[in-house]
């Protein structure tokens, strides 16, 4: 299967593009395409996403590769074997593991995407040399992935770190998960362009910084809970925001993290900007197939 080659095939997979590159042993994306997230059912999304992985890893050099690394929303089963991401609604309970495996002929290792970019801020980007971090996804929807101690949390069924399903507003909006008031909820794209009419992008000041503030809120509990003093946050929306956002997050950090070991924690953009989502991705399947990315 391409055991000694020095590439991976890394996917994407998001509530509003479907993304796929080749990622080297060193962390460089040397190629990537992506298209909207479209399909009738499952099957049909599937197509969309194997006529994706076409365009950057054609079928007859597929063998050269070294495997395939795939981040995903979630909830999910162990190891991507069942997946149900809640921006995805053709996809419940999809196998897509195995259908990956089984259409590619290559190892797959599949992961939450926010997890997936928690290991690739720690191996090339922002966290790169820390070993107690958060990292975050702020984009259609709102997801973490939490480093600690060197080791990526993955919880009982891998979905550890789900942040955007902290509550920030008691009482607020319903979530697609179906509590009220969710990060979710009320800082991703889906709620602001519920709430305005608009795309993220058109945002006010006041919507850019009270979804900041939002960020800042949950990113304070997680400090004040796990002992973190870094959260590299990336996605769209927060990327998008700029500083009005961060600016806005790490003045809530501040006065919410007060407790003496989350004092000081630090909000920060990700350092791979919009490549994280396929870094992330690639360094699944580097780790899964045992290279050393400096995160376990």
């Amino acid at each position: 299967m391409g055991d000694n080659s020095d590439r991976v095939l890394a996917v994407d997979i998001g509530g509003t593009k479907l993304a796929a590159g080749l990622v080297t042993r060193d962390g460089d994306l040397v190629t990537r395409a992506q298209v909207p997230t479209t399909g009738t059912d499952a099957d049909d999304l599937f197509a969309t996403l194997m006529a994706l992985v076409e365009t950057v890893a054609p079928a007859s050099e597929r063998a050269a590769l070294a495997g395939c690394g795939v981040g995903t929303g979630g909830p999910m089963t162990p190891q991507g074997e069942s997946v149900s991401p809640l921006n995805i609604a053709q996809w419940r309970e999809f196998p897509l593991r195995a259908r990956l495996v089984d259409a590619l002929g290559l190892d797959v290792y599949v992961d939450n995407d926010a997890k997936a970019l928690a290991l690739g801020e720690g191996w090339r980007g922002a966290a790169r040399g820390s070993a107690n971090y958060l990292a975050m996804v702020v984009s259609t929807g709102v997801g973490g992935g939490v480093v600690l101690d060197g080791r990526l949390l993955d919880g009982a069924g891998g979905n550890a770190g789900h942040i955007g399903h902290m509550i920030v507003e008691p009482g607020g909006r319903l979530c697609g998960c179906g509590a009220h008031g969710c990060l979710e909820a009320e800082a991703s794209g889906t709620a602001i362009a519920a709430v305005t009419g608009a795309a993220p992008r058109d945002a006010s000041m006041e919507v850019r910084q009270r979804t900041g503030m939002l960020v800042g809120r949950a990113v304070a509990s997680v400090a004040n809970l796990l002992d973190l003093s870094l959260a590299c946050v990336a996605g769209s929306v927060a990327l998008g925001f700029g500083a009005d956002f961060f600016d806005a997050a790490q003045a809530e950090l501040d006065r919410s993290a007060c407790i003496a070991h989350a004092r000081g924690a630090r909000i920060v953009p990700g350092g791979l900007g919009d490549e994280g989502p396929l870094v992330g991705a690639g360094a699944v399947a580097w780790r899964g197939l045992g290279h050393d990315l400096g995160v376990r």
